[in-house]
């Protein structure tokens, strides 16, 4: 029977999220982005459970006292992490055409290509599973893939990058018929829209499609669009946005396009641009939490981001020191859809 890959806006159990600790890349700034996971899991359990996969959990539980969550939204799993993005290593619920019965997939999972550890977190879903996380199965499937390289519209629409998908870094022995073959396969996917156009300086995924243009309901897209003539990115982000507007629904009519803001730059301490992009936005329950920078235009992205899932609580989450490791708040997180958790 056909799969489908449910959309991000569709109910959900939980969302998982991997504590930082000192022997993650965030050891530098420990004490500035233990406070965003703290605020992260306070604001998601307003809302849904939060599973909390942590290699200290003793650091993970003090952190949450602090955090006002509501606790019993809230478990703390014990497992080794090389790093915190769980919306890459994560499992990624898929479910029959009938919608009664859920399965999670176990993408490889190879440090976006090789370029840092991941011989942990490439084992954090099998953990989950094997530790009685899920209600559902587990499959693994010999394909690299990353979460925040796909968007779904959870009617077999997938958007992505060729850049990413199709690097030779990842499955270099596919092309790009064989890549959607396999999606085809595993996630029920019918229709594939490839963006040749758009990155961000600093960013180590090769283009992550959920840094540069997400999926909302009505058939709608909401991207970075960027307005400063002199940036960097000015043109390739207007190709992009090109590209977007040459889309069809399955229909055959134009997306509705709604542009983000385009914030300031953010410079590590060594002066090297971070990407710091306000669609990295996470969908939950009745809520959409946006990161924010502290720029003057984190408000313009707020009401943008609410102009897309309207009747939604629209919530800024300063993610500031997220971005020091060159990822946001949806690179943090992996919604688990109603049914998966146990």
């Amino acid at each position: 029977m056909k799969r489908r890959l449910p959309a991000e806006w569709e109910p959900q159990d939980g969302v998982l999220l991997a504590w930082p600790h000192a022997a993650t890349d965030w050891a530098p700034v420990l004490e500035q982005v233990v406070p965003v996971f703290v605020d992260l899991a306070a604001e998601i359990s307003r809302f849904e459970r939060v599973v909390v996969v942590a290699d200290d959990p003793a650091a993970a539980e003090s952190g949450l006292r602090r955090s006002g969550a509501q606790r019993e939204r809230v478990e703390v799993r014990s497992a080794p992490l090389n790093d915190t993005w769980a919306r890459d290593f994560g499992p990624i619920a898929v479910e029959d055409e009938d919608g009664e019965r859920l399965l999670l997939l176990d993408f490889a999972f190879n440090g976006w290509g090789l370029k840092f550890p991941a011989d942990q977190d490439n084992r954090i879903t099998r953990r989950l599973a094997d530790g009685g996380a899920f209600a559902v199965p587990v499959r693994s499937v010999g394909l690299v893939l990353e979460g925040g390289s796909i968007e779904g519209d959870g009617r077999g629409t997938i958007l992505t990058t060729s850049e990413c998908l199709l690097g030779p870094n990842r499955n270099p022995h596919l092309d790009r018929a064989g890549v959607e073959a396999v999606l085809r396969a595993e996630l029920g996917a019918d229709r594939f829209l490839w963006l040749q156009n758009g990155h961000l300086v600093g960013d180590d995924t090769d283009a992550h499609v959920d840094t540069l243009a997400r999926f909302a309901p009505g058939d709608t897209i909401v991207h970075v669009a960027c307005d400063d003539p002199g940036d960097e990115h000015f043109e390739v982000l207007r190709r992009m946005e090109d590209e977007l507007r040459g889309f069809r629904t399955r229909q055959g009519r134009p997306y509705r396009l709604i542009p983000l803001p385009w914030p300031a730059p953010v410079a590590d301490g060594d002066g090297r641009r971070l990407p710091a992009t306000y669609a990295n936005f996470l969908v939950l329950n009745g809520a959409v939490l946006v990161p924010t920078y502290r720029d003057r235009r984190d408000a313009e992205a707020l009401a943008a981001v609410a102009r897309a899932f309207p009747g939604r609580e629209v919530i800024g989450l300063d993610c500031r020191p997220l971005v020091l490791q060159h990822g946001s708040l949806h690179c943090v997180t992996m919604q688990l859809p109603k049914g998966v958790l146990r």
